[in-house]
């Protein structure tokens, strides 16, 4: 089969690899319909997780059909069009049983080993573990661009943002950063009820996107941002500020605008160390959360799509053939310059 294979940093090529096969009782092997990039992989390609081995197949989001199922699997059979999402769990450890699938023991304590630690799904075909706790049959009805962000983006900006969040129907809430994952917070966030949701971004492009996903105000990102926000909310500041970024100034940024006793939800992943103030946050009961998806949210997110009540695949703004990934690579590095959020790639 043929595969997009990382080579060591800034190697990859769409390469003829072997096919997967059966290892385990409760494998699957899926046939890739769609998939996605994800700014990890990009993080990957540069060199910034030591973990990925040279050979790697890089990917950890899809839709796709059951081919073969292990001799243990039950509840799948071949034709079963199914959601592969980045976390894979055993669902029997400690850590699955108390909804922690990110942290898996069976999997050596992360559930991402997609593209990570096991071969991944920007593939033709690919080998899921634990297939039975791990992916999800697309319902009836619904299409691949319908569900293939389910796998990733938007169980993280619901779980990390919104849940850990704690949003409530009329909550305020701040999403610094509006790319992809900060625009999954917003979609979820409204869908959880939040009343006013600000958008704050360095690109006036990412701000108009964030428009369209659920955002009632924007904000330009910069020296004027903390002011705006303080505006918007009559000096209170807001109930839930989520960082997606990553980085330390918009970290910093939550905790100034969260009002006292609000929470700052951290969705970004930090390559940096981030001073944390608590001689100005003790005295103003601030919660702040993080954490890494376990995908727990995936089910009811199905049935949101299925019901017409979330139009994830707006964030699928450039499609690709499968074949041609190293172009759809390019334009996603490039998202600014593209316009993009999300690549759709099809087998």
């Amino acid at each position: 089969m043929k595969a997009l294979v990382f080579g060591g940093p800034g190697q990859r090529s769409w390469d003829e690899v072997d096919d997967p096969g059966i290892q385990d009782p409760t494998d699957v092997i899926v046939k890739v319909d769609t998939t996605t990039i994800c700014g990890t992989d990009l993080h990957i390609l540069k060199g910034d997780v030591p973990a990925v081995t040279e050979g790697r197949i890089l990917g950890h989001e899809a839709v796709g059909t059951v081919v073969e199922t292990g001799a243990a699997v039950s509840s799948l059979k071949q034709g079963d069009r199914v959601l592969v999402p980045a976390i894979t769990s055993c669902g029997r450890c400690g850590p699955c049983k108390a909804g922690m699938a990110a942290h898996c023991d069976a999997v050596g304590g992360i559930g991402w080993i997609f593209g990570h630690l096991i071969d991944g799904v920007q593939a033709e075909y690919a080998r899921v573990p634990y297939a039975e706790t791990s992916v999800h049959v697309v319902p009836e009805g619904v299409s691949d661009e319908q569900v293939l962000f389910l796998a990733d983006i938007l169980p993280t900006g619901y779980e990390i943002g919104v849940q850990n969040g704690r949003v409530q129907p009329g909550d305020t809430v701040a999403v610094v950063g509006a790319g992809p994952v900060g625009l999954a917070a917003m979609m979820t966030g409204a869908i959880a009820g939040a009343g006013r949701i600000i958008a704050v971004d360095m690109e006036t492009s990412r701000l108009r996107h964030a428009e369209r996903f659920g955002a009632t105000h924007t904000v330009l990102g910069g020296e004027n941002a903390e002011q705006e926000i303080l505006a918007i909310t009559d000096g209170a500041g807001v109930d839930v500020a989520m960082e997606a970024v990553g980085i330390p100034a918009t970290f910093d940024l939550c905790t100034r605008i969260v009002r006292p006793g609000g929470v700052v939800a951290n969705i970004g992943v930090h390559g940096a160390p981030t001073t944390l103030h608590l001689e100005d946050l003790w005295i103003k009961n601030i919660t702040i959360t993080t954490g890494l998806v376990s995908g727990t949210t995936i089910p009811t997110l199905l049935k949101l799509a299925r019901d017409g009540k979330m139009e994830a695949e707006k964030l699928g703004t450039h499609e690709f053939a499968l074949d041609r990934i190293e172009d759809a690579y390019d334009v996603f590095a490039a998202a600014g310059e593209h316009d993009a959020l999300k690549v759709v790639l099809r087998a």
